[in-house]
C-alpha cells in the first residue's frame, strides 16, 4: 500500500535525470522574455501619447515610422516619433489638350495631396490634407512647387494647419520648420491660397516661402497667421510663435523679401508697431494678376505696390480669422 505522506515520484526514465527538465519548465529563455516585454513597452508609450486628443490620431503613424529607423529598441522607437523629415512635391505642365497635367503628386509626412476638380481655363486644382498631426517642434517638412511654362495651377487646403508643441519642455520651445518652394514658369499660373496657420500654445514654427517668377508669371498668393486656439485664449494661456520669411523674385530680381515675427519670444509682438490687440496677421500677394481693391479706410490694412509691373501686397490686421480673411479674400473669389 502506498504511503500517502510521502509525495509521489515520477518514475525515472532510463539513464535520464528529472533535474534538468525541472529547470527548463521554470526558466524561459532570456530572449522570449525580451520579445514579449517590447510590444508591452510601445503599446505603454502609445497609450501615454494617446492621452493628447490632438496628437492621439497621429501616434501610430509616427511610431511605425520611427520604429522602421530606430531599429529593435521600443523605447527609443517611442521617442523618436515625435520628429519627422518629409519632402511633397507638385509638378504641373501642360498636357497638350489645354488644360493641365500633374506628372509629380508625391505627398509625404503630414502632407498628403489630392487632385480635385480643375478650375476654369485648364487649371488643375490640388487639396493639402493633413494626414497626421503637426507640424509638431523638431519636425522638418516641405513642399516644393513647380508650375512649368503654359501650365496652370491652384492650390488650397482641406483644414487650417495647426502647429503644435514638442515633446521638449523648458522656457524656450523647440521650433518646427516648414520649407515653401514655388517656382512658375513663363506664362504660367499658380494660386496658392491655403487655410489658416495657427500657433497653439507652447509652438514655434519657423517657415521660410521662397517664390521664383519667370517673365509673363502670374501669382496669387494668400497666407493668414492666427496666435492661439479659442481654447488657449478663452482658458489665459499665451498663444505659440510663428516666424515667417517671405521672398519674392522676378526674372531673377528680388521684388520683395520680409520677416514677421509675432508671439511670445518676438520683440514687441503685442506692442502698438506690430500686432497691438489683434491676434491675426495676413497678407495677400498678387503678381501679373487684378489687383484687389484698396481695403476699407476704418481696418488695419493697406495695399502696397511692389517695384515691378502689375504686382501689389495687400497686408492686414485683424481680431479674428474670420475678419482677417474678409480683407484678404479677392474679388476674383467672392
Amino acid at each position: 500500500m502506498a504511503d500517502l505522506t510521502r509525495p509521489a515520484v515520477a518514475p525515472v526514465p532510463a539513464g535520464g535525470s528529472t533535474a534538468a527538465p525541472a529547470r527548463a519548465a521554470t526558466a524561459p529563455a532570456p530572449a522570449t522574455a525580451r520579445a514579449a516585454t517590447a510590444p508591452a513597452r510601445a503599446r505603454t508609450a502609445a497609450a501615454a501619447a494617446g492621452s493628447d486628443p490632438v496628437r492621439a490620431g497621429s501616434v501610430p503613424a509616427r511610431a511605425r515610422t520611427a520604429a522602421a529607423g530606430a531599429g529593435s529598441d521600443p523605447v527609443r522607437s517611442a521617442n523618436a516619433a515625435t520628429t519627422v523629415r518629409a519632402q511633397a512635391r507638385i509638378t504641373a505642365e501642360p498636357d497638350g489638350r489645354g488644360g493641365t497635367a500633374l506628372p509629380e503628386l508625391a505627398g509625404a509626412g503630414p502632407l498628403a495631396l489630392r487632385r480635385t476638380r480643375d478650375g476654369e481655363g485648364g487649371a488643375a486644382r490640388v487639396t493639402v490634407i493633413g494626414s497626421m498631426a503637426g507640424p509638431l517642434g523638431g519636425d522638418r517638412i516641405g513642399l516644393r512647387i513647380d508650375v512649368r511654362a503654359g501650365a496652370a495651377l491652384h492650390v488650397a487646403s482641406a483644414a487650417a494647419t495647426v502647429s503644435l508643441p514638442g515633446p521638449h519642455t523648458g522656457p524656450h520651445p523647440v521650433p518646427a520648420h516648414y520649407d515653401l518652394d514655388l517656382t512658375v514658369g513663363e506664362d504660367a499660373t499658380l494660386h496658392w491660397l491655403p487655410e489658416q496657420v495657427v500657433a497653439a500654445s507652447g509652438s514655434h514654427l519657423i517657415t521660410r516661402v521662397r517664390i521664383r517668377l519667370a517673365a509673363g508669371a502670374r501669382l496669387r498668393y494668400r497666407e493668414e497667421q492666427v496666435l492661439g486656439r479659442h481654447h488657449d485664449w478663452s482658458t489665459g494661456t499665451p498663444p505659440g510663435r510663428l516666424t515667417t520669411r517671405l521672398t519674392v523674385t522676378r526674372t531673377g530680381r528680388t521684388v520683395l523679401d520680409q520677416q514677421t515675427d509675432i508671439g511670445p519670444g518676438a520683440p514687441a509682438w503685442n506692442g502698438p508697431a506690430v500686432l497691438g490687440p489683434h491676434r491675426t496677421a495676413g497678407q495677400l500677394l498678387t503678381v501679373g494678376d487684378p489687383a484687389p481693391p484698396p481695403p476699407p479706410p476704418d481696418t488695419d490694412a493697406v495695399l502696397l505696390i511692389l517695384p515691378t509691373p502689375d504686382a501689389t501686397l495687400l497686408t492686414a490686421l485683424a481680431p479674428d480669422a474670420l475678419a482677417l480673411r474678409r480683407l484678404l479674400l479677392h474679388p476674383a473669389a467672392r
